[in-house]
C-alpha cells in the first residue's frame, strides 16, 4: 500500500520542539523576531505571508509583515531593507516573492544581511551549501531543508539513492541538488526542457518535481516496479481553479511506494524550516 507522506504529524512534533527552543530564548532575554517584506497584494503572497506570521506566533516568536504599496520606488524599498539590516532587535528578514516588475531586476539574495537571511538566499549561505562547509553557521534554503526533513522523519534513505529533481530554480531545484549531493545521493537535475525526461524519472529511486506545471507528472513517468518515492513541490491551480501540484496524485499514487500530497506535504515543511532558521539566527544573540 502506498505511503502518503503527510507533514501533519511531523509539523506537530517539530512545533513542540520549536516552542521549547523559543521559550529558552525568551528566558535568556531574546525574542525571536522576523520581518516579512510584502510588496503589493498578490493573492498567493498574502496567503503565504499570513501563514508564516501565524506559525511564528504559534511557537512564541514575533513576526511583522511590512506591507508596501506595489508602486513603491526602488530607493524607498532599499532603504526599508537597510534599516531592517541595522536593527539589532530583528533576527530574520525575508522578501516575499514575486516582486513587482520594476523591482524584479534586484538581486534579492544580496539585499538581506547573511546573518538575517533566514531564506538562505545570500551568496555566503549558498556557498556554504555548495561547498558543504560550516553548514551549522549558515542558513539552508527553506524548501530544500523541509524536503530533507520530510524524508528523514519518514525514515526514507537518501544516501546512495538516485534522485531526479525537476526544476532548476535558485529557490528549490539548484540548492536542493547540492543539499542531496552533500547527503551522498546521486542527483540528476532536470527541467522543463530536458529531453527524454520520462526515461530519466523511471530509472531513479526518488522523483522531486518543482517545475510549477500542473499535473505534469503522471503514471507514464513512473517505474512499473512500484518502488519509487515521489515528492511534489508544485503549488499550482488546475483547470477548475483548484490547488494542485506538479504530480497528478490520483494517477500516480497507486504506482509508487510513497508520495507527498498537495496540500499538506512540502508546503508546511517550508514554513517549519523558516522558523528553524529564525531560531538559529536568534540563538547567536544568546550569551552563555
Amino acid at each position: 500500500m502506498t505511503q502518503i507522506l503527510s507533514s501533519i504529524a511531523i509539523k506537530k512534533k517539530i512545533t513542540k520542539e520549536l516552542k521549547l527552543e523559543c521559550r529558552f530564548l525568551l528566558e535568556n532575554g531574546i525574542e525571536p523576531y522576523l520581518k516579512v517584506i510584502l510588496v503589493g497584494s498578490n493573492p498567493a503572497s498574502l496567503v503565504y505571508t499570513a501563514s508564516k506570521k501565524k506559525f511564528c506566533e504559534k511557537i512564541g516568536a514575533k513576526c511583522d509583515i511590512i506591507a508596501l504599496n506595489e508602486q513603491i520606488d526602488q530607493n524607498t524599498f532599499l532603504d526599508i531593507i537597510a534599516k531592517i539590516n541595522l536593527d539589532t532587535n530583528v533576527h530574520g528578514c525575508i522578501i516575499q516573492l514575486p516582486l513587482p516588475k520594476h523591482l524584479s531586476h534586484l538581486d534579492i539574495g544580496k539585499l538581506v544581511n547573511e546573518d538575517k537571511d533566514v531564506d538562505g538566499f545570500h551568496p555566503n549561505n549558498l556557498y556554504a551549501l555548495f561547498s558543504n562547509h560550516e553548514m551549522e553557521k549558515h542558513f539552508t534554503s527553506c524548501t530544500p531543508k523541509g524536503i530533507v526533513t520530510l524524508l528523514v522523519e519518514n525514515n526514507i534513505e537518501i544516501a546512495n539513492k538516485r534522485v531526479a529533481i525537476i526544476g532548476r530554480s535558485m529557490i528549490v531545484g539548484k540548492p536542493l541538488a547540492c543539499l542531496l549531493t552533500n547527503l551522498n545521493a546521486t542527483v540528476t537535475l532536470c527541467h522543463s526542457k530536458t529531453l527524454n525526461l520520462r526515461e530519466i524519472t523511471k530509472e531513479v529511486d526518488i522523483i522531486i518535481s518543482a517545475v510549477g506545471i500542473a499535473h505534469l507528472i503522471d503514471e507514464t513517468f513512473i517505474s512499473h516496479k512500484k518502488n519509487q518515492i515521489v515528492v511534489d513541490v508544485g503549488m499550482n491551480t488546475d483547470t477548475q481553479g483548484q490547488l494542485c501540484g506538479d504530480v497528478n496524485f490520483e494517477r500516480v499514487k497507486d504506482h509508487v511506494l510513497a508520495i507527498t500530497p498537495v496540500p499538506g506535504g512540502v508546503g508546511p515543511m517550508t514554513i517549519i524550516s523558516l522558523a528553524q532558521n529564525l531560531l538559529q539566527a536568534s540563538k547567536k544573540k544568546v550569551s552563555l
